[in-house]
């Protein structure tokens, strides 16, 4: 009798386990794993525009997921509307990829925005990434409070 009863509640307990998993892994699944890590907004030094300094101001996403994400057509912006379109470009599970304000090659873990001004102010601003469809993803602001880069 008892083993009837085991047997019984089993798959009871597989399908609310089933479901619990589905339901926690679905938000996640549904934003890409990917968030606004870091954001160095003072690059160090003057600002001179210099291509090096122009550089020293970037935008870190880090993709949470436990799969590679395509980032195609997504949208990295500041609060005055400065728009970077991502490319055909794809981050990896677990990984990191920088957004440089200025030139640079392109690699699996840099992409550089070709600018010749910088895009992040020093005394507040807020960066947005969102989907190409239009949805945010993730966001991340900071004031005069916080030194030259603000973790997310």
């Amino acid at each position: 009798m008892r083993t009837v009863r085991l047997r019984a509640a089993l798959p009871a307990l597989a399908g609310a386990a089933l479901l619990t998993g589905t339901l926690l892994s679905t938000p996640a699944e549904a934003a890409g794993g990917v968030r606004i890590h870091h954001v160095w907004f003072d690059s160090p030094g003057s600002d001179n525009r210099s291509n090096k300094s122009l550089n020293g101001e970037w935008v870190q996403l880090r993709n949470t997921s436990r799969s590679a994400v395509s980032l195609r057509g997504w949208v990295l912006k500041d609060a005055s509307n400065h728009r970077y379109v991502f490319p055909d470009v794809r981050i990896g599970a677990g990984k990191y990829l920088k957004v440089h304000t200025g030139s640079g090659s392109d690699t699996a873990s840099d992409k550089y925005q070709d600018r010749r001004a910088y895009v992040w102010n020093n005394d507040r601003d807020t960066a947005t990434l969102t989907r190409a469809s239009g949805t945010k993803v993730s966001s991340c602001s900071w004031t005069t409070r916080d030194p030259s880069d603000k973790y997310c």
